[in-house]
Parts: C-alpha cells; sequence; structure tokens
C-alpha cells in the first residue's frame, strides 16, 4: 500500500559553512515528510539519501503512479518503518541535481550558474545541512536515524556530530570508509565523465550540452558493482540478444585476414564502433542503465558526491582507530549487511559493530545471506524488512 506525497521547499537565506572552509549561500533544501509529528515531536524518523536517490523516500506524485519513492517497499502505513507510527523526513542533500541547490543553480555571489565552481561538499556538510531543516521543523532530537550505502554513512556521521540529537541509528549495507578498491571505481567513473568532450570542465551548461557519454559509462561501472557475480549470472549468464555471433554476420574480419595499415580490418572497424555492436544480455542491460541515468542525473552532482564518499574517514581524526572515533557515540545501534555485497562487505560492517560493542554500546547486528550484491538493500527480502520491522518495533515501544 502506497500513498500520495508533495515534495516540499525549505528557503536558507544565510550560509552554510562547509568542512572546506567555503561557504554556501542562500540556498534550499528539498524535502518531503511522511505520517504525523507526534505532540512531543519525539517519534522523528530521518531517511539518509544513497549517491542516485533523493528525498523522495516513499509514496508517489499525483497523477503519476509509477512514481515510487527509491526505497517504498520499506517505509509506509504498516511496513517496516511505518507512517503509522512514525513521522519520516527525507531531504535532499546540498549538490544534488533533485531540487536542492546544486550546481545546475545560480550562485548567488555571481548571478551565474555554478557549474564546475560549486563548491566540494561532504558527508559531514550534509548531516549540517539536515540538522538545519530539523531545527526549523522543531524537531530537537530523532527517534533514528537511517540510510543504506551512503546514507549509512550520513547515519553514522550524525551519532558524531550530534550525539546528543540521535536515539537511534540504522546503518545498512554500509562502511565507516571506503576501501582503496572503491575510491578507484570512483576515480574510473569519474574521468569517464571529465574526459567526456561534452564535459567542457564541469561548465557544459553554458555550452548547452551534456556530457552523456561519461554519465552512461560512469553509471554502468558503479551498476557493475552493485550487482553479484551470482545474480549477473543467473539474470543474463552469456545470453546473446541475437541468434548468430558477429562473425556469421559479416562483421568480423574472417580467421587469418590481415588487418589493415594503421588500424583493424575495416569489417573489425564497423563492429566496433556500430551502435548495433550489442551482442550479450547484458551488454543491452548495462547500456539501459546508463542511457536512463544519462537522461535525470547531473555530472557535476556525480562528481561531487563521488568525492564525499571518498572523503568520508571519521576515524582519520584519531589516526585510524575507529574505536576512539566512534566513544563519541550516545545511540543505540542496528547494523545489516548482505553476504554477497562485495562493494560494502559485511567485514566492513563487522569492523563498525566491533569499535562500537568496545565502547559499550548496544549494538544489534545482521548478516543477512543474500544472492543480490549491495542492491539488496534496496530488495525486498523477507528477513531483511523483518530486522528492521523488529527494530522499529522496539523502538515504537519506548515511545508508547
Amino acid at each position: 500500500m502506497s500513498f500520495i506525497v508533495q515534495p516540499q521547499l525549505m528557503q536558507f537565506p544565510g550560509e552554510l559553512a562547509l568542512t572546506s572552509g567555503a561557504v554556501l549561500r542562500d540556498y534550499h533544501l528539498a524535502y518531503e515528510t511522511y505520517g504525523e509529528l507526534n505532540a512531543d515531536k519525539s517519534n522523528a524518523v530521518l531517511v539518509c539519501h544513497a549517491l542516485n536517490a533523493s528525498h523522495h523516500v516513499a509514496g508517489y506524485y499525483p497523477g503519476k503512479p509509477k512514481s515510487e519513492g527509491w526505497w517504498d517497499n520499506m517505509i509506509g502505513p504498516g511496513k517496516s518503518l511505518d507512517t503509522n507510527r512514525f513521522f519520516v523526513i527525507g531531504i535532499n542533500n546540498p549538490g544534488s541535481c533533485f531540487g536542492s541547490t546544486g550546481p545546475m543553480d545560480i550562485n548567488p555571489a555571481t548571478g551565474e550558474v555554478y557549474g564546475a565552481q560549486f563548491p566540494v561538499l561532504t558527508v559531514e556538510d550534509w548531516v549540517n545541512a539536515q540538522a538545519l531543516l530539523l531545527q526549523r521543523l522543531g524537531i530537537t532530537q530523532l527517534a533514528a536515524v537511517m540510510g543504506g550505502s551512503l546514507g549509512g554513512m550520513q547515519a553514522l556521521s550524525w551519532t558524531l556530530q550530534y550525539p546528543d540529537r540521535v536515539r537511534h541509528a540504522i546503518v545498512i549495507a554500509s562502511a565507516p570508509n571506503l576501501s582503496a578498491e572503491n575510491i578507484a571505481f570512483n576515480e574510473v567513473a569519474r574521468r569517464a565523465i571529465a574526459t567526456d568532450p561534452d564535459f567542457h570542465g564541469g561548465d557544459y551548461y553554458r555550452h548547452g550540452v551534456v556530457p552523456k557519454r561519461g554519465l552512461r559509462i560512469a553509471r554502468m561501472i558503479g551498476h557493475i558493482t552493485y550487482l553479484s557475480d551470482d545474480v549477473m549470472n543467473a539474470k543474463f549468464g552469456r545470453s546473446l540478444r541475437a541468434p548468430t555471433l558477429p562473425a556469421a554476420r559479416g562483421s568480423l574480419p574472417p580467421e587469418g585476414a590481415e588487418p589493415a595499415r594503421g588500424g583493424p580490418a575495416p569489417a573489425l572497424r564497423e563492429y566496433l564502433y556500430s551502435t548495433q555492436d550489442v551482442e550479450f544480455q547484458i551488454e543491452s542491460y548495462l547500456r539501459y542503465q546508463g542511457d536512463k541515468f544519462s537522461d535525470y542525473f547531473d555530472a557535476n552532482t556525480y562528481l561531487l558526491i563521488t568525492r564525499a564518499l571518498d572523503y568520508f574517514d571519521p576515524a582519520r581524526k584519531t589516526g585510524g582507530n575507529l574505536t576512539q572515533a566512534l566513544a563519541l557515540t550516545q545511540a543505540r545501534f542496528l547494523l545489516v549487511s548482505f553476504s554477497t555485497d562485495w562493494r560494502f562487505a559485511p567485514a566492513r560492517s563487522r569492523e563498525t559493530v566491533h569499535a562500537l560493542l568496545e565502547n559499550r554500546r548496544s549494538v544489534s547486528y545482521a548478516e543477512i545471506d543474500a544472492p543480490h550484491g549491495h542492491d539488496a538493500f534496496l530488495l525486498d527480502d523477507a528477513r531483511y524488512m523483518g530486522v528492521v520491522r523488529s527494530y522499529f518495533d522496539g523502538i515504537a515501544k519506548e515511545l508508547a
């Protein structure tokens, strides 16, 4: 059962001081709320979004029945996070391309589009912006803050930046920082965008173009890391879109053919650059995901958000000692990981669990044996949904 929602916009005429030393002036944040805030404002739950998501967490927009929020299976009346009991808030982070002030907006200092001049952001900056919006709503303490992936990093950061304003933190499919491999994937994706001829150093807006080729490749790279090998094999395997291989259609040169001087044989060149060169089902799927992503996501936003992912590391200030870093926390925790998630592996969640237990914090941990890879945190799994539901049942009893 879903429900109709309306996005809202909150204007902030002052300055948001950023970790970089820069400030964001006269900015706005898009947000949505679901459910009712109780009399003492103690039932508020903040849901933090991941890389390509937004404030539209649940429900659908009037006249758009297929516009369900990205976590609609998790949040709503009678669902694991029950909006009959909790007041849920979704906030679009600064730098995004879904309604909050971002690179596509006008810089009040210059009167021109920010573009490449938009200031660098961190997870900590997003949490500070969220805290200001909640303050405007009169919410001084959250019953819980919840997020998956990059959203989980924000939930963890909340417990460090505002320890007395969070009673519970639900951190799903996340990590206390990115591994070198994860940073490498992000960098390859960023280079795909930055080297697109239509990128123009980040000022493509004034040229009236979009670096779609780079965005497509960035999304394809990212999407590969969100899926498990088991899911890819089960869903696509080595299935071909057409019953014949390209060589049978004359697209590849015959065996033993000499390549033309200065490059591949004409037939091979034609094959490599043809728009009809999609042979395997997995190729078709990745290109579809890339094409769809390039139609709605902003390239500068992608660069900003992946950098924020890379920078997040609460233990940096304590010489890499996560236990010492998490000593500031006061909240109780639920952490969830998924067995086939190799981008945010269960071992990374266990690092956080161990550090919290060393600080004698109250921690619940569930490791779900699911085949879906990192995307599992967005999908329906009875065990996963049951764990989250049970945890929120416990929070609801505290409020009764």
